[in-house]
């Protein structure tokens, strides 16, 4: 039995964190625990002072579940290497990454441990905001023969669209879009723009995106439970930090049930349909947002929207849509638009333009910070 181990907890600065995952992923040093800006709630959460459930645990990613508490997840070093393999083995081969997501989420930790494992320097894009201009200037700092990137929906949407940004987004043999729904029409305009898109579906809990372009990476198994989508693999992580109630909950059988709903096609391409704990109940009625979002985005005039649930007397929960708008758009027009995709009582009930959609630090959209 390997002796027990420490946990350090440091800012998630990729200077710092990069030496730090290096030693933690071959058992020379402390399991890792990046820390947010604000830390002082994932500090009180996590406890780094208290003792590892695992010493095979190698870092502890912060996360928050639907009530917005910290929660840690327990990921050993076997299923960051898991991860991080199946997708150089998927990608075609090791390569350098541009990191444009904070390394204190998944997606950003995995471009660092991707980097450590093919022996590459990561270029760093963390500015805020994700702008077009600051992308074509970090891209273009790349070195390496073959070029990979992660981003979420809104960075990919801000760089389609603008010349400078279309020519770097071909320069990358893959282009990995996950964290939220791609829109149908986005991934078509970046086809058609020449970029190299491979969408991808995982969370903090699977050390990563697990399953590419609907199906998933090497060694991981897909399934339905009640229409949930549960993941199995090495690539799982171990459970949450100080909260064996919920890893019990959440680890039935040795699998990851998620709260996403999933259809799963005979040629078992996954298609998730969105988040059980997301949908919005209107008149009675199950609205899931995110189906109507992409129904919005499928309209000439729209280029970014969000869907949330407002508080309303008479429908108990009201569909509203907020939307970054090239052309003018009136919520009939829009009501009419999503009704001949989805039933009608789907369609938003208001409609709300903006200029830009809040966003998280992952780059994913604040549903908490929309306000109408």
């Amino acid at each position: 039995m390997r002796p027990s181990r420490s946990l350090r907890a440091l800012p998630a600065d990729p200077a710092e964190l990069l030496p730090a995952l290096a030693s933690a992923l071959d058992g020379t040093g402390p399991a890792v625990l990046p820390l947010p800006p604000e830390p002082a709630r994932v500090l009180a959460a996590l406890r780094p002072d208290e003792p590892l459930e695992s010493a095979e645990v190698a870092l502890v990613v912060p996360t928050s579940g639907s009530t917005g508490a910290p929660k840690g997840v327990l990921l050993t070093a076997s299923a960051l290497e898991a991860s991080a393999t199946a997708t150089s083995d998927r990608l075609g081969g090791p390569g350098q990454w541009l990191l444009a997501i904070p390394p204190t989420h998944i997606g950003g930790v995995q471009v660092l441990v991707r980097s450590l494992l093919s022996g590459t320097q990561p270029v760093l894009q963390l500015q805020t905001p994700f702008t077009a201009e600051s992308f074509v200037t970090a891209s273009a700092r790349l070195t390496g023969p073959r070029r990979y990137v992660s981003l979420v929906p809104t960075q990919l949407t801000r760089l389609v669209g603008d010349p400078a940004a279309e020519e770097a987004l071909r320069s990358f043999d893959a282009v990995l879009l996950g964290g939220a729904a791609a829109p149908e029409p986005l991934l078509a305009a970046a086809a058609a723009a020449g970029a190299q898109v491979v969408t991808t579906y995982g969370m903090s809990e699977t050390a990563g995106g697990c399953v590419y372009d609907g199906q998933p990476l090497d060694g991981v198994g897909v399934s339905l439970s009640d229409g949930l989508v549960r993941l199995s693999g090495p690539v799982l992580a171990s459970g949450y930090r100080l909260r064996p109630d919920l890893t019990a909950q959440a680890f039935p059988d040795g699998c990851f049930l998620t709260s996403d709903l999933g259809v799963l096609l005979p040629d078992g391409t996954l298609q998730v349909v969105g988040r059980a704990d997301d949908v919005i109940v209107s008149g009675g009625e199950k609205v899931p947002p995110a189906a109507v979002e992409r129904a919005l985005l499928r309209h000439p005039a729209v280029v970014e929207a969000a869907v949330a649930g407002v508080p309303d007397v008479e429908w108990g929960q009201r569909v509203v849509a907020f939307v970054v708008l090239r052309a003018p758009l009136d919520l009939a027009s829009a009501r009419d638009h999503v009704s001949g995709l989805l039933p009608r009582s789907w369609a938003p009930r208001a409609l709300r333009e903006v200029t830009r959609l809040p966003l998280l630090d992952t780059g994913k959209v604040d549903r908490a910070g929309l306000r109408w």
